[in-house]
């Protein structure tokens, strides 16, 4: 055997099974694909910029995240904790008033707190609050039926939650699980989510910083048995371990393994390099509902370093909506750049395009019912971890790595 553990692919959830693996000991590779760490976390410097392939924050008190790395380390800068809505008649600001107390006297303001509809808005979230595994295990139905059957069905959800939520779940059509949602609520009222300093990439480097042996630009072709393991086919040669871990997206992990693959959603994110925009430090969703474009930001409000001195970086993300074979093409630039623009309070004319980025697997599909914690270990020294076999999410992607971890512990050192 070359090696105890092969890992394959350096996203959040490989970097930390192999993190575990290699603290217990074991001589583990990584190898990726692409030229550098984080899957679907990465980030680009273009002219001065750092973008982040597609809009990505980190939430510090997901309990994974705060287990495998030093959270402090980030330096994560916080979006202001709340929502602003683009109305016809300005911009309105809803905030958690724990968090932002200074913004208590604009949300009261804001026309979005009635009574009625706050109070079944609190019947829909009330099972976030209770135990997570009963949250898990409970019944579960769409995010639509869930809010329905609850009688949110007023101005905070169709101007403010449903677009929000879009973003989030890269899905507008609420179809997704109401008890992941509410999952996702949990953790949003839990930590304020930001950026961390150096873009989103900053968190797959942190993970890897330990690791001895990670590989970039190496593309796997097959996992292969062979006496006494498995053998990593890489171009015209392999590498031979008594483990191999598949910790790519779902559709790769499909193909080197044979496991299932999820059916997945789609976001695409444009970045400019703006001028005129209004200093706002929350994301900004369209309560007008007038285009694809789910929510925007200026970035460089919160993230130092994200852009030059002196200029400002905006992003505005869309949702891909299905087709019949995949998500759709992104949906026309200069009308995204004109949503965007007003949402942000801003002429957009002069803003230059940096980058888009088409993110077609954003997402792993999340129907009712949740099902979490599918298997990671398929019984033959091959293992697959990934938000696909937990929940789509970074939480999910650092559980799923450190149950793959433990799962090749077992076999090849008993414990």
């Amino acid at each position: 055997m070359d090696c105890d553990v092969v890992v394959v692919g350096a996203g959040l959830a490989g970097l930390t099974c192999a993190r575990v693996l290699h603290a217990r000991g074991l001589d583990v590779r990584v190898l990726e694909a692409a030229e550098v760490v984080g899957g679907r976390m990465r980030s680009d410097r273009v002219d001065g910029f750092t973008l982040d392939r597609g809009f990505q924050v980190v939430n510090p008190a997901y309990p994974a995240l705060r287990r495998e790395v030093d959270v402090a380390a980030l330096r994560v800068q916080p979006f202001l904790a709340g929502v602003a809505v683009r109305r016809a008649d300005g911009l309105a600001l809803l905030a958690d008033p724990r968090r932002a107390p200074g913004a208590l006297p604009v949300t009261l303001g804001s026309g979005y707190l009635r009574v009625g509809e706050l109070a079944a808005l609190a019947r829909w979230a009330a099972p976030a609050l209770g135990p997570v595994r009963s949250l898990e295990a409970g019944p579960d139905t769409s995010l639509a039926e869930s809010f329905r059957a609850a009688g949110v069905d007023g101005r905070l959800r169709h101007e403010v939650l449903e677009p929000f939520l879009a973003g989030v779940l890269a899905d507008e059509s609420g179809s997704t699980s109401a008890a992941f949602v509410r999952l996702v609520v949990r953790s949003m009222l839990r930590g304020t989510p930001g950026i961390p300093v150096g873009g989103a990439g900053a968190l797959p480097a942190l993970l890897a910083a330990p690791l001895p042996h990670v590989a970039t630009g190496v593309r796997v072709d097959a996992v292969e048995p062979v006496p006494g393991g498995h053998a990593v086919r890489v171009g015209g040669g392999g590498i031979a371990a008594r483990a191999v871990v598949v910790a790519t997206d779902a559709a790769t992990a499909a193909a080197l393994t044979g496991v299932e693959a999820p059916p997945v959603r789609g976001l695409s994110t444009t970045w400019w390099e703006a001028e005129g925009v209004p200093r706002v430090d929350a994301v900004v969703v369209d309560g007008r509902r007038r285009g694809p474009v789910v929510n925007a930001a200026l970035v460089s409000a919160v993230a130092r370093g994200s852009a030059p001195a002196g200029a400002q970086l905006v992003q505005a993300t869309c949702v891909l909506a299905p087709g019949p074979r995949g998500p759709a093409a992104r949906p026309d630039p200069a009308v995204v750049r004109r949503q965007a623009g007003e949402m942000l309070g801003a002429d957009p004319r002069g803003w230059r395009e940096l980058a888009t980025h088409e993110i077609t697997a954003a997402l792993p599909a999340v129907p009712p019912p949740l099902r979490v914690r599918q298997p990671v270990d398929l019984g033959d020294g091959r293992y697959v971890c990934g938000d696909h076999r937990d929940t789509p999410s970074q939480q999910g992607a650092l559980v799923s790595g450190r149950r793959a971890a433990r799962a090749v512990a077992r076999r090849l050192l008993g414990v």
